[in-house]
């Protein structure tokens, strides 16, 4: 088994150790940037020096992103001003993000070598190239590699397995599902393809479609990474979670919150990057994820997560009002003897009902009533549960109407 590098089997000590040296000057950085001018006052970097330290500030939403690029255009104030970008890309919302070309910026290296891919090989990457950054992202990390490239971005079905074929790929880029519409083109074509490698995100990778690759004789991994952050954790061959990557921290908090929830829990991924060109800190993904126990089989040491399982955002409208995560969050925090709360939107009838299953000890359901309508500015039917019932799928919100 090798290694990209030896960041990859250090020891838990001498991780925490690098945290330490290196967060502080990320959380300075980042309070030089208009962006973090008021979520960082007043904090002092150097007491900032882990994880554990990160759960006291501030978490950065999307959101806010986009409204500071609206007013300041065109990254809002959170990246370096003298970083010398060569991109500046669009995403969605519309969001923009900046990019790099050299050093392997997005840290896609990592998760390609743990695919198997190398010199010599030539990667069909068929992530898109226009305007969004996901090309770009693998295209650097297969630089990073010593890999060949072929921008093949998307559609054209047709186009790509003649230019995998006549080139020989070795290796994919892209989407999970794609892949299995070049193989089947490829077939129904007649032109054999040598791809044995692919390099999947952007999307689920259901364990038959997997199989369906290892029977073609294609390796399959995953990675979870973002326009914003680049890589935040990859899969390696073990195919037992997601390994984070060396160059982010990663924390699991209650949805609505920027609380930090039990390992094992499923909980909203929040991420500080330590790229000091674009300094993201505790910034939110909207995505749910677990904290995994253990190491992997595979040798390498960092954290590891469950991978996608679904998203935080939760906010529902229920009797024409929306009720928020984060409402669910200022109801738990205002009895001290309640550990969690859900609340479920049912129909009955042609009404919307809400219930509110509360768990604690206690036995007095009409002690929380007057509470939930003011937190949640709707009635609703509470239910107490036994501390430890609730299922763990990060859900504070479950939405259980069927719409025909």
């Amino acid at each position: 088994m090798s290694f990209f590098d030896d960041l990859e089997t250090r020891s838990a000590e001498d991780r925490a150790d690098w945290i330490a040296a290196n967060l502080p000057e990320q959380i300075a950085r980042a309070q030089g940037l208009p962006g973090y001018a008021e979520s960082l006052a007043g904090v002092a970097p150097g007491s900032i020096l882990s994880r554990a330290d990160l759960a006291g500030l501030p978490v950065l939403r999307k959101s806010e992103i986009g409204k500071a690029q609206a007013a300041h255009p065109p990254l809002g104030g959170f990246a370096a001003a003298d970083a010398g970008f060569e991109h500046i890309f669009q995403s969605p919302g519309p969001i923009y993000e900046p990019g790099r070309l050299g050093g392997d910026w997005w840290r896609m290296g990592r998760f390609l070598h743990a695919c198997g891919i190398g010199a010599g090989d030539i990667v069909q990457n068929c992530f898109g190239y226009h305007l969004t950054p996901a090309g770009m992202i693998f295209e650097s990390g297969a630089r990073a590699v010593g890999a060949t490239v072929i921008p093949a971005g998307t559609g054209q079905t047709e186009l790509q397995v003649r230019a995998a074929h006549d080139i020989g790929a070795t290796a994919y880029a892209g989407t999970p599902d794609y892949l299995k519409l070049i193989l089947d083109k490829a077939a129904e074509m007649g032109l054999p393809l040598k791809i044995t490698k692919a390099a999947v995100g952007g999307g689920a990778l259901f364990p038959s479609l997997r199989a369906e690759y290892a029977e073609r004789g294609i390796a399959c991994l995953q990675c979870y990474a973002t326009a914003d952050l680049g890589n935040i954790a990859y899969e390696s061959p073990a195919q037992e979670g997601m390994i984070v990557d060396e160059g982010v921290i990663v924390e699991i908090v209650r949805p609505g919150t920027g609380d930090p929830v039990p390992d094992g829990e499923v909980g909203e991924v929040v991420v500080t990057t330590l790229n000091p060109d674009y300094p993201l800190i505790r910034f939110a993904t909207g995505d749910l994820s677990a904290v995994m126990p253990g190491e992997s089989p595979c040798g390498r040491t960092n954290m590891r997560i469950k991978g996608w399982m679904g998203r935080a955002d939760q906010t529902t409208k229920i009797k024409g009002m929306f009720v928020r995560p984060e409402q669910v969050a200022d109801l738990v925090a205002r009895y001290p003897e309640v550990t969690r709360a859900r609340v479920i939107a049912t129909r009955e009838g042609e009404m919307d009902v809400m219930t509110v299953r509360i768990e604690t000890e206690a036995n007095a359901p009409e002690r929380y009533a007057e509470g939930v309508q003011q937190t949640l500015k709707l009635k609703g039917r509470v239910e107490i549960v036994a501390p430890g019932s609730l299922p763990n799928d990060g859900k504070v919100i479950d939405d259980q109407r069927v719409y025909d």
